[in-house]
């Protein structure tokens, strides 16, 4: 496997009146993870980017921790720093952000 971790994050934009998470700062969120990677000094064992639609709008921003396949809606940009050390770090899903399907 390539990645240890690889994270996609949903930066779709679709017609109103879906809420969309690219338009509840999609780009931001990618910007913020590979940010927090980067300060971390975490190499290329962990990917974050952009993605289109997960399949969740109405839950989201939203994005996708693989290989676990852990979904997370709603993430704020102040969710990032801990998604990164809790899951992405330590491997301890964040479970108040987890969709349960």
């Amino acid at each position: 496997m390539k990645y240890q971790k690889h994270v996609f994050i949903c930066t779709n934009q679709k017609d109103a009146p879906k809420k969309c998470c690219g338009e509840a700062h999609g780009m931001a969120l990618v910007d913020a993870f590979k940010q927090a990677l980067k300060d971390r000094n975490i190499g290329p064992e962990i990917r974050a980017q952009r993605s289109g639609c997960l399949d969740v709008c109405p839950k989201g921003p939203a994005l996708v921790v693989y290989p676990e396949g852990i979904i997370y809606g709603n993430v704020q940009l102040s969710d990032v720093d801990e998604i990164v050390e809790s899951h992405l770090i330590n491997n301890q899903p964040v479970e108040r952000l987890k969709l349960d399907f």
